[in-house]
């Protein structure tokens, strides 16, 4: 069974104002086939974990350790990651201009696989992908996510991951800007996944409106660079109740 294994991880950011610390000791482990729900105000380093699993030079570890299946994810470079078989669904998914939707899925699928795969059966599952999430097959040939609505690019997202077959995927913010319908079409390409490959999944959200649709086996409330609680389903309902005051008040004094 492959894990995903986060140990004491510290990282550091250059801004404006100097080095800043973000992550203050993150440990979190994801065994294939879980999905862990990472909830938690602004700020709280949500989005830097994510961007730190996939290789972001912007990010700086300074402590801990990435293991993928006992290797060590920082050793390796972006694509080698990808090629391990991690994914990130952005946030913000950027506009490739000049590079169809068509192209850059062959593109990516041969450099992971290390072969192309075969035209037709390829084909057939875009096809089949793109209709499950109720896109266009027009969007095929368009540019990525150049002129695309912000659901759009989400539903691309989506199809990147269907079709890619990742053994773990970070989801970082997956549903924010989407409208129920597109929420739920998103939801349903993420479970279908799942359930397709048994990948892992850390699902970073602010609320839990996306989790009525994708279920969490644990939850994970962050705070200040680090995890200040986690449980089951039951806490993600406890969150929608309080919000994170009774985490913040401790970290103002």
């Amino acid at each position: 069974m492959s894990v995903l294994e986060i140990k004491n991880l510290h990282v550091n950011v250059e801004t404006d104002q100097g080095t800043r610390e973000i992550l203050r000791g993150v440990d979190l482990v994801i065994n294939e086939g879980e999905i862990h729900a990472v909830m938690g105000p602004n700020g709280s380093g949500k989005s830097t974990l994510a961007y730190t699993i996939a290789g972001h030079p912007k990010y700086q570890v300074v402590q801990g350790e990435i293991l993928l299946d006992g290797e060590n994810v920082l050793e390796m470079s972006v694509d080698a990651r990808a090629r391990a078989g991690l994914f990130l669904a952005m946030q913000y998914p950027v506009e490739i201009p000049g590079v169809t939707v068509t192209n850059f899925l062959r593109t990516a699928k041969t450099a992971i696989d290390g072969e192309a795969p075969p035209i037709r059966g390829w084909v057939k599952d875009v096809r089949e992908s793109m209709s499950n999430l109720k896109m266009d097959s027009a969007f095929a040939e368009r540019n990525v996510n150049e002129g695309f609505s912000g659901g759009e690019k989400k539903r691309n997202e989506i199809l990147q991951l269907e079709l890619l077959k990742p053994r773990f995927a970070v989801l970082d913010e997956t549903d924010s800007g989407l409208d129920v319908d597109a929420l739920k079409i998103v939801s349903e390409g993420v479970n279908r996944a799942a359930e397709n490959t048994g990948l892992g999944i850390l699902l970073i959200t602010h609320y839990t409106r996306i989790l009525r649709y994708i279920k969490p086996d644990f939850v994970h409330v962050f705070v200040a660079g680090r995890i200040a609680e986690q449980g089951g389903p039951e806490l993600a309902d406890r969150l929608e109740d309080e919000g994170y005051d009774r985490y913040l008040e401790p970290v103002a004094k």
